[in-house]
């Protein structure tokens, strides 16, 4: 008898959801406190390729430059995690 409990997907993909909303503003708060130290990071994960190239100047930013990647992870992040759910639960089979 299998005992391991089913996922719920739509609950797994809301946590997913919520979960990128909360790190996507903590890292666009870092940048925006701490932008050069930001950007060092930045540079680090991608082993050293230089992202001050492509840097844009401060009154380039905008709210709508906060908001519309805020929704699109938000629902990538919703989406993955229904998905994951679901095929765990078919795969567990």
């Amino acid at each position: 008898m299998d005992t391991t409990p089913r996922l719920r997907p739509l609950l797994v993909g809301s946590a997913l959801a919520l979960t990128v909303m909360i790190m996507y503003t903590l890292c666009a708060a870092a940048w925006a406190m701490w932008p050069e130290a930001a950007l060092d990071l930045l540079n680090a994960l991608f082993h050293g390729l230089d992202f001050r190239r492509i840097q844009m100047p401060p009154q380039a930013y905008s709210a709508g430059m906060f908001f519309l990647p805020l929704a699109v992870m938000t629902v990538w992040g919703f989406v993955t995690g229904v998905l994951y759910a679901t095929l765990y639960n078919l795969l567990r089979r």
